[in-house]
């Protein structure tokens, strides 16, 4: 059922919004950071809104995985917790 979710979830991503253009790559970097923030107890909608917005706050060039990213960028981290709902 979770995965069902997280798919579902990353195809309204894809198809809405501001990211209505989002390629592959986006798509696989959010699925990554909603894998990587599974177990901390936060609800998945939570996790995938978090994921959304530290993904918009990266550059399109950038190698580093959501959750790498984050541990360099604590501004945006906060930032991107408030808007989710999170902590």
């Amino acid at each position: 059922m979770k995965k069902l979710t997280v798919v579902l979830l990353l195809a309204a991503f894809v198809m809405t919004g501001s990211q209505a253009f989002a390629g592959a790559d986006d798509v696989k970097w959010i699925a990554q950071c909603i894998r990587d923030n599974k177990d901390q107890g936060a609800k998945e909608d939570v996790v995938y809104k978090y994921c959304e917005c530290m993904n918009s706050k990266m550059d399109s060039n950038e190698t580093k995985s959501i959750s790498q990213w984050e541990k360099t960028h604590p501004d945006e981290m906060k930032e991107c917790d408030k808007k989710a709902g999170w902590r």
